[in-house]
């Protein structure tokens, strides 16, 4: 039985996951959690890498990882580090935060830098 009921989930659902009239077979509509809380889109971790992706093609600089994933009203807020400037030794390397605003999809609706540090000093810049 759980093998019949694990085809039927597959087979009806779209790529978020869910059946095309946008609930899963429980009937609840959401994620694989079932929570019913989750609205259609990417889970946080597709949203990541996809604006990891948006600001490296828009700076063409090299990414050192997302710091910050926010969920808004009408998307999400993404903070990537990025390397503005690669320096030997890389200690010397500056870096650069971009904030990425996406839709639930994963289209760019906004990307701006809101900081700019020496690797390893972004505390001691701030104060």
């Amino acid at each position: 039985m759980p093998q019949s009921r694990s085809t039927q989930s597959q087979s009806g659902q779209s790529e978020g996951g869910q059946s095309q009239n946008g609930r899963n077979q429980s009937g609840r509509s959401g994620g694989r959690s079932g929570s019913g809380r989750r609205k259609k889109g990417l889970a946080p971790e597709e949203v990541a890498r996809t604006a990891v992706e948006h600001v490296v093609e828009m700076t063409g600089r090299e990414s050192e990882g997302v710091i910050a994933l926010e969920r808004t009203d009408d998307g999400w807020k993404v903070g990537v580090e990025v390397v503005e400037s690669g320096r030997i030794p890389d200690t010397n390397d500056i870096l650069a935060v971009y904030e990425a605003e996406l839709d639930d999809e994963g289209n760019l609706l906004s990307y701006r830098r809101t900081a700019r540090y020496y690797r390893g000093r972004f505390d001691r810049d701030k104060r």
